[in-house]
C-alpha cells in the first residue's frame, strides 16, 4: 500500500479530518532562485571552464529534478477517499538526496526511523 493509499484510508470525513494540503515548492526561495539563474549559472560556468573540468553531470541532473519536485505539471498521482469520495492530487517529488529540501528531510526521517526500530538494539541508550 502507497503512502497516498495510507492516507486516504486513514482519513475520516469528519470536520476534524487532516487535509491533506500539497507543499507549493514554487514559492519557496531555493526554488525561485533555481529556476531564475540555473541556465545563466550553467552556460558561465561551462564558459570559464579553464581547467578542463565541467560541471559533473549528477549536479546538473539534481539541479533540474529538484525544479520538477511538487510541480503537479511534471506528474501527479490521483487519490480518493473511500469514504467521502473526494478525490486530490498529489505531485511526484524527485527524491533526490542533494538540493531538495523536501526529499532530504523524508529520507533523513526514514532512515532515523529505520535505525531504531530496526538497528540499535532494545537498550536504554543516551542521546
Amino acid at each position: 500500500m502507497s503512502a497516498v493509499q495510507s492516507y486516504v484510508s486513514t482519513a475520516t470525513c469528519s470536520s476534524a479530518a487532516r487535509v491533506y494540503r500539497r507543499r507549493r515548492p514554487e514559492r519557496t526561495a531555493l526554488y525561485r532562485l533555481v529556476q531564475q539563474h540555473l541556465e545563466t549559472w550553467l552556460a558561465r560556468r561551462r564558459e570559464s571552464d579553464i581547467d578542463g573540468v565541467p560541471i559533473p553531470r549528477h549536479v546538473e541532473r539534481e539541479l533540474r529534478t529538484y525544479l520538477e519536485c511538487g510541480i503537479l505539471a511534471c506528474g501527479f498521482a490521483r487519490a480518493r477517499c473511500d469514504a467521502c469520495g473526494h478525490d486530490f492530487l498529489v505531485a511526484f517529488s524527485c527524491k533526490g538526496r542533494g538540493v531538495c529540501p523536501s526529499c532530504t528531510t523524508r529520507r533523513m526521517a526514514e532512515t532515523a526511523a529505520h535505525r531504531v526500530e530496526h538497528v540499535f538494539p532494545q537498550v536504554p541508550v543516551r542521546q
